[in-house]
């Protein structure tokens, strides 16, 4: 059972970083794909509006302040047809200045923007024979006249870049621009948490940028912006998440909550099961004591009776009465001995069903106490110790059941005289505190160790000393005190040392 349970709780632990894990990679991957399309986006943006502005200077018939021309000139002469064909390929580049009125381009005035067409002609003549001289006039002209679509776009492309590449990357897009966009692109991807953002140029952060962005390696994404005619770039867009953590926890979030409280409630059962299972072997074991006990002091009694039983089957014993009168209270008091016995864990078990009838008085403390103190003066003087009473508390007035609660007093004070090896030495006091009476039995014994303080106050329980019982008891003395003054609302509780005696003390309220 424990190693399923570790190994529960080790798969459940490897599943829920697992699972972490792939939600670490997932956002990453959003996150990229959110910076690739933003990157693009803003790209696309400019170029979009260059083309723009190219186009406008298109539309208005501007006349080129440069012009440049290419081109290829062929001349091919037929025998059969007596015809010269001349081919002419014209490559017309046309260049223009306009005002910049779009960027502010750090103090120029005009963009360079340049328009390539191609022109194709083909003419033929007709050779005079005579004369032997071309004629002036063709007979034939196939003249083409068209933009170079592919060609120009690709140039435009180029110079594009190349105009753009070194400008201040604050004039080319905003820091709004670039919020939007990052917070439209983290919507569609699923990622709803706040972020800050920068574009660094090379490795210096440039006026784009959020107010609180701080470039940490292990958790700012990237990607290059502006990519040049090479494919490379200076600028970078970075951002970052600052409850990252959070958002990634909350995503399995309630898969681990179920799964932590799942686990906890199978190592409660299993706790359970496992407590109950040593309670149950403790409980049989101090059963097992309690009959060896109750055995013991049943059979001396037993034993003795007998005795002055077959003693008295004697006729002579008959005739002396003086002998048969104290075989007689030797059986009565065997008798009483074993009745107290079977009474204690009636009682007991009484108590713990609630049949028990306690009716309560009001009743002087003090005088119970000393009821009690006379129940074992004659032990106490047969060992030759002594009891002193020190009841110093001016109020004493308690509701409580006078026969049982002088039990209660009278099994502390038999336990103090059973407990202590030479004579007992027994002094009790009383004071007030507050509305309550503590009473205190401080014995000079044998005292008992923190363990054994723990568990004096169970049923049955003994301090184990092998199997030389040199204290006869069954261990209900206490357990009994313990439930009849906490059914008079107090509370008792004991302190000890090996070996330097115990106090138990005990706490009632006080009725007015």
């Amino acid at each position: 059972m424990s190693l399923s349970l570790i190994g529960i709780i080790f798969v459940q632990i490897y599943f829920i970083d697992n699972t972490l894990s792939n939600e670490k990679k997932q956002f990453t991957l959003n996150v990229k794909r959110a910076l690739s399309n933003v990157s693009k986006l803003v790209e696309d943006r400019e170029f979009k509006l260059y083309s723009d502005k190219y186009q406008e200077m298109l539309n208005s018939g501007k006349s080129p302040d440069t012009t440049n021309i290419r081109g290829i000139l062929l001349y091919s002469y037929d025998d059969v047809s007596n015809e010269t064909t001349v081919y002419q390929n014209g490559i017309l580049e046309e260049s223009f200045k306009v005002p910049s009125l779009f960027f502010d381009i750090g103090g120029l005035d005009s963009l360079n923007i340049s328009r390539i067409t191609n022109q194709k002609e083909m003419k033929v003549f007709k050779k005079n024979t005579f004369e032997n001289t071309i004629n002036i006039a063709p007979e034939k002209t196939i003249s083409e006249y068209r933009r170079m679509d592919e060609l120009d776009k690709k140039m435009f492309e180029i110079s594009y870049r190349d105009l753009f590449n070194n400008y201040p990357i604050y004039k080319r897009i905003k820091t709004e621009d670039i919020e939007r966009y990052l917070s439209r692109q983290f919507n569609e991807n699923g990622i709803e948490i706040d972020f800050e953002f920068a574009i660094y140029d090379k490795d210096l952060a440039t006026k784009v940028q959020s107010s609180n962005f701080d470039l940490d390696p292990a958790t700012t994404y990237g990607v290059p912006m502006f990519l040049n005619n090479n494919n490379e770039s200076n600028f970078n867009l970075y951002v970052n998440f600052p409850e990252r953590r959070k958002f990634l926890w909350s995503s399995i979030l309630t898969m681990t909550v179920l799964s932590i409280i799942f686990t906890i409630i199978i190592i409660l059962a299993y706790t359970n099961a496992i407590y109950q299972i040593i309670k149950q072997r403790q409980i049989s074991q101090i059963k097992t004591d309690f009959i060896n006990n109750m055995t013991h002091e049943f059979k001396t009694p037993i034993a003795t009776i007998n005795l002055a039983l077959d003693a008295m089957k004697n006729p002579k014993m008959i005739e002396d009465k003086e002998k048969t009168a104290r075989y007689l209270q030797m059986i009565k008091d065997e008798n009483k001995r074993m009745h107290a016995q079977v009474e204690n864990v009636l009682r007991i078990s009484k108590l713990e069903r609630n049949e028990l009838n306690i009716s309560k008085d009001r009743v002087k403390l003090h005088d119970l106490i000393e009821d009690a103190i006379s129940h074992v003066e004659l032990i106490i003087e047969d060992r030759q110790g002594y009891v002193n009473a020190d009841l110093k508390a001016e109020k004493s007035s308690v509701l409580a059941n006078e026969t049982h609660f002088t039990n209660v007093l009278v099994n502390i004070l038999d336990n103090a005289i059973k407990y202590s090896d030479d004579a007992p030495k027994i002094d009790i006091t009383t004071e007030n505190v507050g509305n309550n009476i503590i009473v205190k039995i401080a014995d000079h014994g044998n005292g008992m160790s923190k363990q054994v303080q723990k568990r004096v106050f169970e049923k049955f329980y003994r301090e184990h000393t092998g199997n030389v019982h040199n204290v006869k008891g069954h261990g209900l003395g206490l357990a009994y005190v313990k439930r009849m003054v906490e059914d008079h609302q107090g509370h008792v509780s004991v302190e000890s040392e090996k070996g330097k005696g115990s106090t138990f003390i005990i706490k009632l309220p006080l009725i007015s």
